[in-house]
């Protein structure tokens, strides 16, 4: 059994910074690629980064310059730092990994940008 657990949401201002993370536990050998989608309120869920255990890193268009992602192979976590926080930044963040064939979800962090 796998689980992904995620913190570090919250209520933010426009400009402002959050740091999300994510940990997974349970019985696997290695995680070669961990991601953060979101989902806002009547829209489908995005890809916002993503990176691999050689470090390499994609993001979505609209996040690049803004957000940055972090990932510990020997502690099997990741984190996602926001900078420069928008309104259109509000949703539910979760974390994803594909590990041995099976997709694996967080229960889902609320970042909410507002003044």
């Amino acid at each position: 059994q796998v689980q992904l657990v995620e913190s570090g949401g919250g209520l933010v201002q426009p400009g402002g910074s959050l740091r999300l993370s994510c940990a997974a536990s349970g019985s696997f050998f290695r995680i070669y690629t961990m991601d953060w989608y979101r989902q806002a309120p009547g829209k489908q869920r995005e890809l916002v980064a993503s990176i691999t255990s050689d470090g390499n890193a994609l993001f979505a268009d609209s996040v690049k310059g803004r957000f940055t992602i972090f990932k510990n192979n020997a502690k099997n976590t990741v984190s996602l730092q926001m900078n420069s926080l928008k309104p259109e930044d509000t949703a539910v963040y979760y974390c994803h990994a594909r590990i041995m064939g099976l997709d694996y979800w967080g229960q889902g962090t609320q970042v909410t940008v507002s003044s």
